[in-house]
C-alpha cells in the first residue's frame, strides 16, 4: 500500500472511530430490573406479536405520537387513543379514536385546532382526564370528563388552562403519571432560557391550583449520552415490579433524524438507551409511550407506540408505529 493510500486508510479509519464516539450506545449494565425487562421486551420491532407502520384513521388523518390506553372492565375490548395531526388549515389537531383490533381506527372527537400531543388517563373513578399542548401561547391545557361517553362526544366537566411559570415562550408536551381524587399529577417539558425543551413536573388540584418545577435529574440521565438538543415527550410505566420512564432524546438541536428512545430508572436517576430495531432499519425514534394491555387475541402484552421522522425512516416506516409483544 502506497504512502498516500495509507494516509488515506487511516484518515478514514480515525473518520469512523470519532462518527462511532459521537453515537449513544446502548447500556452496558441496565439501569433496573424495568428497563431491563423494557429493553427485552421492546427493542426489536420484528419480534412484536402485532404491529403497524404509519397509522391512520378512518378519514385517513395520521394518528401522530398516538398514546393508547384500554377501556378498563368494560368487557368490550375497545382501545382509546389520543394523537394528534396536521390538518388543511395548517394546524395541529389533537382528536380521540377508538379500535377494537389496534390496527383499524375510527376517529370520535376532534379536541380543535392548535391542540397537539395530547395524553389521556383514567380517573379511578369511571372519568378520564386529558392534557395537552394549546397554542397560541404554548402551554398545557387539562379536560377532565365524566365517562367514556362524553370523553368521545368532547363534553369536558372541568377545565384548565395552566399558566406558563418556568418559561416564557412555551411549556407543553403533557402526560399524566397519575390521577388521585380532585389531584392530576403531570410531567411535560418547557422551553429553558426560551432555547431548547427541557423536562418539569406539575401538580393540578381541583382544575383551579397549579405548581410546577423543573426534573433536572431527568434532563442529567438524558444528557449524559450527549443529547445536546430537546428533551421532550416522556411516558411512566411499571415492569418486572418496578416504574420507568420512557423519554425521547434529540442529540443534535433541529436535526429529527437524531431522536433516540431512553428508559429511564427513577429510583437511580440513571437511564438506558433502548437500542430500537425495525424491519427496514428506521434510525430515529420520538414520542414513545408503552403501556400493558389485553391484546386482541386476549393475551397480556406490552403495548408501545413511537413516532419515526421521515429523517429517519427506512421506506415504507415513516409516521406513527404501533406494536405490541405478548407477556
Amino acid at each position: 500500500m502506497t504512502a498516500a493510500r495509507l494516509s488515506a486508510f487511516a484518515a478514514a479509519a480515525l473518520a469512523a472511530v470519532l462518527l462511532l464516539t459521537q453515537l449513544p450506545a446502548a447500556s452496558a449494565h441496565p439501569a433496573s430490573a424495568a428497563t431491563a425487562r423494557f429493553v427485552a421486551l421492546a427493542a426489536d420491532v420484528t419480534e412484536a406479536d402485532g404491529h403497524r407502520y404509519g397509522l391512520t384513521d378512518d378519514t385517513g388523518a395520521t394518528m401522530d405520537a398516538a398514546q393508547i390506553v384500554q377501556v378498563p372492565g368494560d368487557g368490550s375490548g375497545t382501545y382509546l387513543a389520543v394523537y394528534h395531526t396536521m390538518l388543511a388549515d395548517g394546524r395541529f389537531h389533537s382528536a380521540v379514536a377508538t379500535s377494537t383490533d389496534l390496527l383499524h381506527w375510527q376517529r370520535r372527537h376532534d379536541f380543535g385546532a392548535g391542540s397537539s400531543q395530547p395524553a389521556l388517563a383514567a380517573d379511578g373513578r369511571g372519568g378520564y382526564v386529558l392534557a395537552y399542548e394549546k397554542d397560541p401561547r404554548n402551554h398545557i391545557a387539562v379536560r377532565g370528563y365524566d365517562d367514556v361517553d362524553a370523553l368521545l362526544a368532547g363534553r369536558a366537566a372541568h377545565r384548565f388552562d395552566a399558566p406558563r411559570t418556568l418559561s416564557s415562550c412555551a411549556e407543553g408536551t403533557p402526560a399524566i403519571t397519575a390521577v388521585h381524587g380532585d389531584t392530576v399529577e403531570l410531567t411535560g417539558h418547557y422551553r429553558a432560557d426560551c432555547d431548547t425543551d427541557r423536562q418539569l413536573t406539575a401538580t393540578l388540584k381541583d382544575f383551579t391550583t397549579w405548581s410546577a418545577a423543573p426534573d433536572r435529574r431527568l434532563d442529567r440521565a438524558v444528557e449524559s449520552y450527549g443529547t445536546s438538543g430537546n428533551i421532550g415527550d416522556r411516558d411512566r410505566l411499571s415492569l418486572a415490579g418496578r416504574p420507568m420512564v420512557l423519554i425521547e432524546g434529540q442529540r443534535w438541536r433541529d436535526d429529527f433524524g437524531s431522536w433516540s428512545t431512553y428508559a429511564y430508572d427513577p429510583a437511580s436517576g440513571r437511564a438506558d438507551r433502548v437500542p430500537l430495531r425495525t424491519g427496514g432499519g428506521s434510525t430515529s425514534f420520538a414520542n414513545p409511550s408503552a403501556t400493558r394491555i389485553t391484546d386482541p387475541g386476549g393475551h397480556r402484552a406490552l403495548l408501545v407506540s413511537l413516532f419515526i421522522p421521515a429523517e429517519g425512516a427506512a421506506p415504507g416506516e415513516a409516521g406513527q408505529l404501533v406494536y405490541w409483544r405478548e407477556l
